[in-house]
């Protein structure tokens, strides 16, 4: 006869077993749907007559989830991957000055990011942060909220977790040599532009084919496409 304590053991088990295959379950259905997605992207590049090679790079992602796995982050250095989005802030002793803007991180700026911590914001609650170096000076940008124990990020929409002149091998020195002095030229296509100037606002809806406003820190740009390429840039206005 087995015991109640036994008894009470198996269940305990058992419960544990259907938890575990449950999560491992789950993970590969989300593996699965990750790669569907990606296919059925490609898919529809080349049923729109997409040959560019743009279209097939596929940057690392770290999904974190809670504080531990967004320490992650200091692991390797990191890119920006829209400048001009992301303010910064003074962080001392450990103490983030929400009170005063720092300055917005650079187009494709690269961070050696310390430490992954929770700082709360005056106004908008419990922000993540994630602290990094710059000219001698310590700084934090917000990566996530936190709220109640739940964690919510956007670290993956704001870095690139690897060198983005590896990511995009295929594109020709003298376009990496445009984008690293944060310079626009004819030809280039919105991408490399977005990595030269920073974010910024379409005046059309068709990718390729539309004029798009930049502040680029300061210094606004009107840089125009079409058919995939710059035709046309001119100095913007301050907005």
């Amino acid at each position: 006869m087995i015991g109640d304590e036994a008894r009470e053991k198996i269940k305990l088990a058992l419960a544990l077993a259907v938890i575990v295959a449950g999560v491992r379950t789950a993970y590969i259905l989300y593996e699965r749907h990750e790669a569907n997605v990606a296919f059925q992207q490609h898919k529809q590049a080349q049923d729109a007559g997409y040959s560019d090679k743009d279209w097939y790079v596929s940057p690392k992602k770290l999904h974190p989830y809670d504080l531990k796995s967004a320490k992650q982050l200091t692991q390797q250095p990191v890119w920006v991957r829209e400048g001009y989005t992301y303010t910064y802030y003074s962080c001392q002793a450990g103490t983030v000055d929400f009170a005063h803007d720092a300055g917005l991180l650079g187009p494709l700026e690269k961070l050696q990011i310390r430490d992954v911590v929770v700082a709360n914001a005056p106004r908008s609650g419990a922000q993540v942060m994630a602290v990094f170096e710059k000219s001698g000076r310590t700084f934090a940008v917000p990566i996530g909220l936190e709220a109640d124990g739940a964690f919510q990020f956007h670290s993956d929409d704001m870095f690139f977790m690897e060198d983005p002149h590896q990511l995009y091998h295929a594109w020709p020195p003298e376009i990496w040599q445009a984008i690293d002095a944060h310079q626009a030229k004819l030809g280039m296509k919105e991408l490399q532009v977005d990595f030269a100037l920073g974010l910024g606002h379409p005046d059309g809806s068709t990718p390729g084919d539309r004029s798009i406003r930049y502040a680029n820190g300061g210094q606004p740009m009107v840089v125009t496409f079409e058919s995939g390429k710059a035709v046309k840039i001119e100095p913007g206005t301050a907005e």
